[in-house]
């Protein structure tokens, strides 16, 4: 369908369009048969519709959506308390989430802004204790843990 037609199809349809416009939707469609063919379809579908209308009015009585009324405040009153036993207010529930998630990522920020990469107050001779390499008696090993140590202590 053509731009023509789209851009006031609504108010074709429903009659409301202006004199103006209608003429030009008018010789639009004169043109076009495939926009002609789906403003007809639509035209028909309408007249279908509008035969399923019924001119009868039915009126309940005041009885009756007064009973409906008491039963939907009963059931939401009997729902609404079984469930607050056990569950906590939606709103309330989005809101600790929240505040749970924005401490976690405080806090994790903190500790990783807060670690150092070497652990602190580590002494040579802790390096040493913690040996316990069964060739450490050799001359080799003895060598390689002064190197160690050594450059240990320049850090």
């Amino acid at each position: 369908m053509h731009a023509v037609v789209m851009d006031s199809l609504e108010n074709y349809l429903s009659g409301t369009i202006s004199p103006a416009q209608r003429k030009q939707v008018d010789a639009h469609l004169g043109d076009c048969g495939a926009c002609r063919e789906a403003v007809n379809g639509m035209l028909e579908v309408s007249d279908l519709l509008g035969c399923l209308r019924s001119d009868e009015v039915i009126e309940p009585s005041a009885g009756f959506l007064a009973g409906v009324m008491q039963m939907a405040g009963e059931r939401q009153s009997a729902a609404r308390s079984f469930a607050s036993l056990f569950l906590p207010d939606l709103v309330f529930a989005r809101r600790l989430v929240f505040a749970s998630l924005l401490m976690l990522g405080v806090l994790g920020g903190y500790l990783v802004s807060r670690e150092s990469g070497t652990p602190e107050g580590v002494s040579p001779g802790t390096l040493l204790a913690q040996q316990d390499s069964p060739s450490f008696d050799t001359a080799p090993a003895r060598d390689k843990m002064q190197v160690t140590l050594t450059a240990y202590e320049r850090h």
